[in-house]
């Protein structure tokens, strides 16, 4: 059963901001169980996240340690269109590359070019694969 529920409407806006939006906030815990948020860009598909990180960063590091992990999407200028996804991360060896993910291709073709890289070059400086599977949703 997926965890994001698209036959209600409160599902299908999260899982169409999830398609839309360019940041969602990575909060993992390092070593001394203080939560480290980061901003990432991300790919959803159904009820698993893909980001790509670049090695040896404390996310990458945290997730080692502590696979447990929540995505935040921003919330509204009012604190409403609250959306926090719970879940566990793990680092893929064998995932696929961001070049090798066509809509996240597409969704971030503009952010490559304001860092002056080809998908090639985003891929081969984020090579981590960090795979995070939705296990709650709390959205509001």
């Amino acid at each position: 059963m997926a965890v994001i529920d698209t036959s209600t409407e409160l599902g299908k806006r999260l899982q169409e901001r999830l398609q839309s939006e360019q940041i969602i906030w990575l909060a993992t815990v390092n070593k001394d169980g203080v939560p480290q948020p980061s901003p990432v860009w991300f790919h959803s598909h159904g009820d698993q996240i893909l980001i790509f990180s670049q090695p040896n960063t404390p996310k990458v590091r945290n997730i080692a340690n502590n696979s447990a992990v929540s995505l935040n999407l921003n919330s509204s200028a009012d604190g409403g269109d609250v959306a926090v996804l719970a879940g566990i991360a793990g680092i893929v060896a064998d995932g696929p590359k961001a070049h090798q993910v066509d809509e996240y291709v597409a969704k971030y073709d503009d952010g490559f070019r304001s860092l002056g890289m080809t998908p090639e070059e985003m891929a081969a400086s984020y090579s981590e694969t960090i795979r995070v599977n939705v296990t709650r949703v709390r959205a509001w």
